[in-house]
């Protein structure tokens, strides 16, 4: 008895050694997998075997992740051949958004087609991300039309969609709008949202019923500059970067953490690489320290929760997803390609 005892123990311990090590990163190996004359900023993992996609030119897919194989189409309505991107899903249906006048929201419907379930028309729509609480309960956010952001919620499983008046939300500061970069201003954890726009976070703990906001340090004072994504690893520990990508070498005041939920955040490598980055992504079981941030400037990997970063590549996209904690999938310009990072 005293030798098995000891034998779980060791057990016990070699496991915990193992669950705790921490990834670390020297490089990328990119893989080409698609490649089309159109501009990819938004995938989506639908399961492990299967990737999504929506681009210019009214292009939407899927990537067969084990055989490479692609399907594609391309959507049209009327004469107008939208732009997506925005993606998302539940169990039972997938989801793309369209920037610009009109926004066109579809939805998975029957025989394999494509149902239209919301569109809004005016000069200044225009849509930035898309996500789900769960199989019934989603939202949207876009830039300001009426006095306010656009936020569009649906609670019946994305049939119908009901715009929120500018009263629920707060007060709507001068110039707000998000940044439709790589359909990553919206991060949920369970009934917990946050969304980026251009000067701020705006947060709601009860999925979208009641709204407040909360200030980041990061720059925000040209129109092209302001958070462009955010992620978080938990309910406390989120990350946020951006910066101006029209002087994409600035580096001063564009990358923040936060480590109580999003009230308080504090500038990460202030002055230092990265400079202006799309997207950023927590690395899966790294404990919340693995992070790549991406963009049309490149990739680059921090091990220690942001305080310093590497450029593993000068390879340009959009945005990223992981598959697993060294896989990813990234699209950008003309093509999408699989990241394996080493």
């Amino acid at each position: 008895m005293r030798h098995l005892t000891l034998l779980i123990l060791f057990c016990i311990l070699f496991a915990c050694s193992e669950s705790s090590k921490k990834l670390s990163f020297s490089s990328v190996r990119i893989e080409t997998v698609f490649e089309d004359s159109v501009s990819i900023r938004v995938i989506e993992f639908l399961d492990k075997n299967t990737l999504a996609f929506a681009g210019s030119s009214g292009i939407y897919g899927t990537v067969d992740i084990p055989t490479g194989k692609i399907r594609s189409n391309i959507m049209k309505f009327h004469t107008v051949i939208p732009e997506f991107r925005s993606v998302a899903h539940t169990s039972n249906d997938f989801f793309m958004l369209s920037v610009g006048n009109p926004a066109l929201l579809y939805k998975t419907g029957d025989n394999g087609r494509m149902n239209l379930v919301y569109i809004e028309e005016g000069d200044a729509v225009f849509y930035d991300a898309i996500n789900f609480w769960n199989d019934r309960e989603g939202v949207a956010v876009g830039d300001n039309t009426d006095g306010c952001l656009s936020i569009i919620i649906t609670r019946d499983g994305g049939n119908t969609w009901n715009k929120l008046p500018c009263n629920v939300l707060p007060e709507f500061m001068e110039g707000e709008g998000a940044f439709a970069a790589s359909n990553t201003n919206i991060k949920i954890i369970g009934d917990k949202t946050w969304i980026a726009t251009t000067k701020r976070i705006l947060y709601s703990m009860d999925k979208g019923e009641t709204w407040t906001s909360f200030k980041t340090p990061v720059k925000t004072d040209e129109t092209s500059e302001g958070i462009f994504s955010i992620d978080f690893y938990d309910e406390n520990v989120g990350v946020a970067i951006g910066g101006d990508f029209a002087k994409p070498d600035g580096n001063l005041a564009n990358k923040a953490i936060t480590e109580d939920g999003g009230k308080t955040w504090q500038l990460l490598a202030d002055g230092k690489e990265p400079g202006y980055k799309s997207c950023i992504r927590f690395v899966p079981n790294s404990g919340g320290n693995g992070l790549v941030a991406i963009g049309f400037t490149g990739i680059s990997y921090s091990k220690d929760r942001g305080a310093t970063w590497e450029r593993l590549s000068k390879e340009g996209f959009y945005t990223i997803r992981f598959l697993n904690d060294s896989t990813a999938y990234a699209a950008g310009k003309n093509r999408i390609a699989k990241l394996s990072f080493r």
